[in-house]
């Protein structure tokens, strides 16, 4: 029986949204569609405002993601470090509603006994490797990002050889934004690897504009038109509990 997989929307960004849609009704309903949005705010030697930090907060909470605020020099790591913990959360959370379905409204993974908790811990950790994972990034490319689009890079490649060792296939796709004559431009569709990144945001323009809503409006659209594979949510949850021996 498939697993299921994992989608997520990674949102780098180093400002608040400017144009277009609200981002947080956005990310509202990408979580409802089972795709978790995770943001990390990226800085350099200026301190994002605290409307920016809020909007980050903001748009992670409603997608049901994880957000970082984090200097450039430092994104590598923090990329990773999101995807992860990203994973995990979005699997927990499904175990924690399949519980409360069989113990229970009010009963959650804490409530186990210390036994079966580390079992449930056991199957969580395992999924995480074994699952199909598919990540969209959005990079903002506006004025102000031009300097840090060389961290970035670096840091998606990072990403994808980080995660060659997992048993789950992994998937790819990456859009700027704004785009050069649209809100949002395709540098790389669905592919299992980031090593052909080579250059590539060498080639960028950047913009003024923020249109972040616009941005992820879109990725929940090429989502639904990649015939992205069955996701966790929509998938087939009691396959986790069956495999905890619960």
């Amino acid at each position: 029986m498939s697993k299921g997989t994992l989608k997520q929307i990674l949102l780098l960004t180093d400002g608040h949204s400017n144009q277009g849609e609200d981002p947080v009704a956005i990310a509202a309903l990408a979580r409802e569609q089972g795709i978790t949005v995770n943001v990390i705010g990226v800085v350099d030697d200026n301190h994002l405002n605290e409307k920016g930090i809020e909007e980050i907060e903001a748009i992670a909470l409603a997608g049901g993601g994880v957000s970082q605020v984090v200097y450039a020099k430092q994104l590598a790591k923090t990329v990773q470090m999101v995807t992860r913990k990203a994973m995990t959360q979005t699997i927990h959370g499904v175990v924690n509603k399949e519980l409360q379905q069989i113990l229970g409204q009010h009963q959650e993974m804490e409530d186990l006994s210390p036994d079966k908790r580390g079992q449930v811990m056991e199957v969580v950790d395992e999924l995480g490797e074994t699952m199909d994972l598919d990540i969209f990034v959005l990079v903002d490319t506006s004025a102000s990002m031009k300097n840090k689009l060389p961290m970035v890079q670096e840091a998606l490649v990072d990403l994808s050889i980080s995660l060659t060792s997992r048993m789950g296939a992994n998937r790819f796709a990456l859009y700027s934004f704004p785009g050069k004559r649209k809100e949002i431009d395709k540098l790389l569709d669905w592919t299992p690897q980031l090593s052909s990144l080579t250059g590539i945001f060498q080639k960028l323009s950047s913009g003024g504009i923020t249109p972040t809503g616009p941005a992820l409006k879109t990725a929940l659209q090429k989502f639904t038109k990649s015939g992205s594979r069955r996701s966790l949510i929509a998938g087939d949850k009691e396959q986790l509990l069956e495999e905890s021996g619960m």
